[in-house]
C-alpha cells in the first residue's frame, strides 16, 4: 500500500474511531498529531500483532520537535493552579533562579508524552483504543528552558499479550532538548492496545 493511501486508510479509522466527534475537530487533531511524526512515510511504526515482538529493544520512532513557549506554560499554569514564578515570571527567573529565566513545569513535559506517544510509539494493527496503563522508573533529569524546543525518542521494551482483545506495550521514552545533552524526562511508558479482534 502507497503512504498516500495508508494515510487515508488511517484517517478514515481514526474519524470511524472518534464517530461522537464532530468531523472538523477530528480531521484537526488527526492532522495535529500526524504533523509531529519523522518517519519518512509520514505514518507511525504499524505491524501485526504476531510481528511486535520482533521490535523488542529497538527504536521504533522520533517525533518531531516541539516549541515550549511561555504562553503554553501559562496555560498549563492556569489549568493545575502551579503559578511557582519559576514557570511563569520571567524578570524573578532571570534573577532568581539558576535558569537564566522561566521554565516548564516538569509535569507539563509529562503530560505531553500519550501526544508524542500518538506518533512515536510503535502501533499494532487493528488497534481500536490506546489506554494508558502506566509508567515506571520515571526521572526528570533536566529543565526545560522556555524558547527550547523538546521531542520524543521510544525504545520498545516489552510487548505482553494479555487476552485476545489487549496487548501490553511498554515503551523506554526519552524527551529530549534540543542542542542539550541530558534529556528532560526518561520513563517508561505502559500502554494498553485494544484490538478488534474481528479485523485481526
Amino acid at each position: 500500500m502507497s503512504a498516500p493511501d495508508q494515510c487515508l486508510e488511517e484517517l478514515y479509522a481514526h474519524i470511524q474511531n472518534t464517530a461522537n466527534i464532530p468531523a472538523a475537530t477530528q480531521i484537526r487533531n488527526y492532522v495535529r498529531n500526524a504533523s509531529l511524526n519523522t518517519r519518512e512515510d509520514g505514518m507511525p511504526l504499524k505491524v501485526g500483532r504476531d510481528e511486535a515482538a520482533a521490535f523488542i529493544g529497538q527504536e521504533v520512532g522520533i517525533t518531531n520537535w516541539l516549541p515550549i513557549t511561555q504562553e503554553r506554560v501559562n496555560r498549563f499554569a492556569d489549568a493545575t493552579g502551579d503559578y511557582q514564578f519559576l514557570h511563569i515570571d520571567q524578570e524573578r527567573a532571570l534573577h532568581e533562579s539558576c535558569y537564566g529565566g522561566t521554565i516548564a513545569h516538569g509535569l507539563l513535559t509529562l503530560s505531553l508524552l500519550p501526544m508524542f506517544s500518538a506518533q512515536g510509539s510503535l502501533k499494532i494493527r487493528g488497534t481500536e483504543a490506546s489506554i494508558i496503563y502506566g509508567m515506571d522508573r520515571l526521572r526528570f533529569t533536566n529543565p526545560v528552558r522556555i524558547g527550547k524546543r523538546i521531542r520524543g525518542r521510544f525504545v520498545l521494551l516489552s510487548v505482553e499479550d494479555r487476552n485476545p482483545a489487549e496487548v501490553l506495550l511498554r515503551h523506554r521514552v526519552t524527551i529530549e532538548v534540543e542542542n542539550e545533552e541530558k534529556p528532560a524526562l526518561l520513563a517508561d511508558w505502559s500502554v494498553m492496545a485494544v484490538l478488534d479482534t474481528k479485523t485481526d
